[in-house]
């Protein structure tokens, strides 16, 4: 007889045995099964925290690269506000709109992924070594390059990540050791019965808000992006808020029991109590359908194998064509690593979005 004293062990085979109890098939009718399963995935969020004013302040107005940038502080929750930058397509002067006469703007959330400066790269903050190496390792700066191509892009950072990574300046807190943050926030977030994701996404929400009163925002235009763990974000973004009409999710396709429990490549920021025990990554992307979605997998990415990743948009695009909407469904699959493969986006959007 052959004993396991390995709990990692014991997930590993729970995980491959696991079936999602509402996970889709070919026999099933796309209407039935996005009713029957959109309330229970959204339900294992948890609870949101409650909605506040934001009080905007705008901190710092500049240009960069063509662009016209600001820098904004407000509040996003109880207790808690984050700092947001709005990136302006060159030639638009958010002063000087004149709603008469000027076109207004479709405008794209860009989340980041992990890394240690959250938002910045991704909107272009290339002032350091280490900043232009995580752009140009992984292309880093999409909310930077979606405004050179047209779009208003504007993003925050999520909890534990950026200017809200409590180990950063200006919060200075290191009770976590050498915990990750992410982790240590969805554990004080499920005590209340919440889970890290709801919380950034009704953070999310509140820049959205406010994102749609700045001048000449068409409101009817908005698209979501992000990489890796920002696709994570993008993802739910999308079910959560229906406001978004174009979805791009970049290298966050694969299957949870190989990239999650298999290498151990989440964490607390990405999860939700018995999500995988409903459905699987693939049938969570799917439940965007029949809204247009771009997927990017990097043949060579490392963090998420192409393997499982194309087994995950294989089930997506199921969904797509059960849905009738195969044709909203894009995907670029890119001979890279772990980044922004960026060979459609610009099209995708300007299809979508304009």
């Amino acid at each position: 007889m052959s004993r396991n004293l390995s709990p990692q062990h014991m997930f590993e085979q729970m995980a491959l045995e696991h079936q999602p109890l509402l996970a889709f098939d070919d026999t099933t009718k796309w209407p039935a099964w996005k009713e029957r399963a959109l309330t229970p995935v959204m339900a294992t969020l948890g609870d949101f925290p409650a909605r506040v004013e934001p009080n905007p302040q705008l901190l710092a107005e500049w240009q960069h690269d063509g662009l016209h940038k600001q820098r904004w502080i407000l509040d996003v929750g109880p207790h808690i506000s984050a700092t947001l930058q709005v990136n302006y397509p060159e030639g638009f002067d958010p002063n000087n709109f004149d709603a008469a006469s000027d076109e207004k703007r479709a405008a794209i959330q860009c989340w980041h992924g992990h890394g240690a400066y959250g938002k910045e790269p991704v909107m272009g903050n290339d002032s350091s070594s280490s900043m232009r190496s995580d752009i140009e390792r992984m292309n880093y700066n999409y909310g930077h390059q979606m405004a050179k191509a047209g779009f208003v892009t504007y993003a925050i950072d999520w909890i534990g990540a950026g200017e809200r990574n409590d180990s950063h300046k200006p919060n200075w807190r290191h009770q976590n050791g050498n915990r990750d943050w992410c982790n240590l926030l969805y554990l004080h977030a499920t005590m209340l019965g919440m889970t890290s994701l709801s919380i950034n996404l009704s953070h999310g929400r509140a820049a959205t808000d406010f994102v749609g009163t700045l001048p000449g925002i068409d409101t009817s235009r908005l698209g979501v992006m992000g990489l890796s763990g920002g696709g994570t974000m993008a993802l739910w973004t999308a079910l959560h808020d229906e406001r978004f009409t174009a979805v791009e999710i970049m290298c966050y396709s694969d299957l949870w029991p190989l990239f999650g429990m298999r290498d151990c490549n989440y964490c607390g920021m990405q999860v939700a109590p018995g999500l995988f025990k409903l459905v699987s990554l693939g049938d969570l992307q799917g439940l965007i359908a029949p809204r247009p979605l771009l997927v990017d997998i990097g043949v060579y990415d490392s963090c998420f194998k192409v393997d499982g990743a194309l087994e995950c948009y294989r089930q997506v695009e199921r969904i797509y064509k059960a849905a009738g909407a195969v044709e909203c469904l894009e995907l670029d699959l890119f001979p890279g690593e772990h980044a922004w493969g960026g060979h459609k986006s610009v099209a995708f959007f300007d299809k979508h979005l304009r």
